[in-house]
């Protein structure tokens, strides 16, 4: 299928696609998919509504084949989902893919990273949002210690696997970790990306109060560290990037609240039950699922993608106000991803 590429409105390119196999997750992280929503009686989705693997590899080359370049995986947590070493091993095999990345807990990691980097999977972002026990029990809502996530970082790294931190941020909740958790990953070489507490979904109880943003962060580690500013590897690239100038390690901000960069966004994605969203914050999904499962040709789903990206004009978090908030439909994080 010869390469094309698609803009949307705002003429923004289709560059990255999140694939989210599943929406289950053995955490209940409280921004994410908090104990007291996501309890014992929460109906996730059945089997038979998730995408099988057929139909996630048939999906990716048909998004490659108008200009994907990179795929991340996600969930829930995605390694949950049997046998995903099997879908990474399809998908890296699909020429013109050049990346293909997984965001995790990190929890199963020592027994799927090794099988993982076989596969082709080349890099992991890995969740921790704090290195104190107690607080990290609190904030995944089951009460389990740093250890396992710690190890599944050292495994992934033994693998072979590149490894980010991701570390979301709310004021009064882990805002007092930013400096442990930087000096952690800056010793042991592991890239950390700050992320701003965002309004993602309806059930994380987001406010603007909440937010740490940035500009914050950023002047607290430059009373401890001395950074540089890393000029951006890619158009699209979502984090901005600062190195530390006694050490080649690189330390990020995600900062969809405080600095939008919707202008350069260049990512689909693809829910658990197959329906294409625009935007995280858009809770409008179109469904490709049932239209391929009706029998649609290749062709038939690259016009419908097209259709999908080329009416695209998403700028949520140009416009985010108080407002906007309450009152746009939204999908939880938990069915597209991170």
């Amino acid at each position: 299928m010869e390469k094309t590429i698609i803009k949307d409105k705002l003429n923004r390119p289709l560059r990255d696609l999140r694939i989210s196999v599943i929406d289950r997750c053995n955490f209940r992280c409280q921004y994410c998919m908090p104990a007291d929503q996501f309890g014992p009686d929460f109906e996730f989705l059945p089997r038979s509504a998730l995408l099988t693997y057929e139909e996630i590899e048939r999906l990716a080359k048909i998004f490659v084949s108008i200009g994907v370049e990179k795929i991340r995986l996600t969930g829930g947590e995605p390694l949950l989902r049997k046998d995903m070493p099997i879908l990474v091993k399809k998908l890296s095999a699909i020429e013109g893919l050049s990346d293909i990345g997984l965001t995790t807990n990190g929890v199963l990691l020592p027994k799927l990273a090794k099988d993982l980097k076989e596969a082709g999977l080349k890099r992991v972002n890995v969740s921790l949002d704090t290195l104190n026990d107690d607080l990290f029990g609190k904030i995944n809502g089951r009460g389990v210690g740093t250890g396992p996530v710690l190890k599944g970082i050292d495994a992934a790294k033994q693998a072979g696997l590149g490894v980010k931190i991701n570390m979301v941020v709310k004021k009064g909740l882990n805002d007092s970790e930013i400096i442990p958790m930087a000096e952690y990953c800056k010793n042991h070489g592991l890239e950390l990306r700050y992320i701003e507490f965002m309004d993602v979904g309806s059930t994380n109880g987001w406010k603007m109060d909440d937010v740490i943003t940035k500009k914050q962060i950023y002047h607290l580690l430059k009373e401890r560290f001395e950074l540089e500013p890393v000029d951006p590897a890619y158009y699209g690239e979502v984090a901005k990037l600062y190195r530390y100038k006694d050490v080649d390690v690189n330390v990020g901000f995600i900062t969809s609240v405080s600095e939008s960069f919707c202008t350069s966004c260049t990512r689909s994605r693809l829910s658990a039950n197959g329906q294409i969203f625009t935007c995280l914050f858009n809770g409008n999904g179109h469904d490709i699922r049932n239209f391929m499962r009706h029998g649609a040709t290749d062709e038939e789903i690259v016009a419908r993608i097209t259709a999908i990206w080329n009416g695209r004009d998403d700028r949520y978090s140009d416009e985010r106000t108080a407002e906007t908030n309450k009152n746009r439909k939204k999908i939880e994080m938990s069915y597209i991803g991170g």
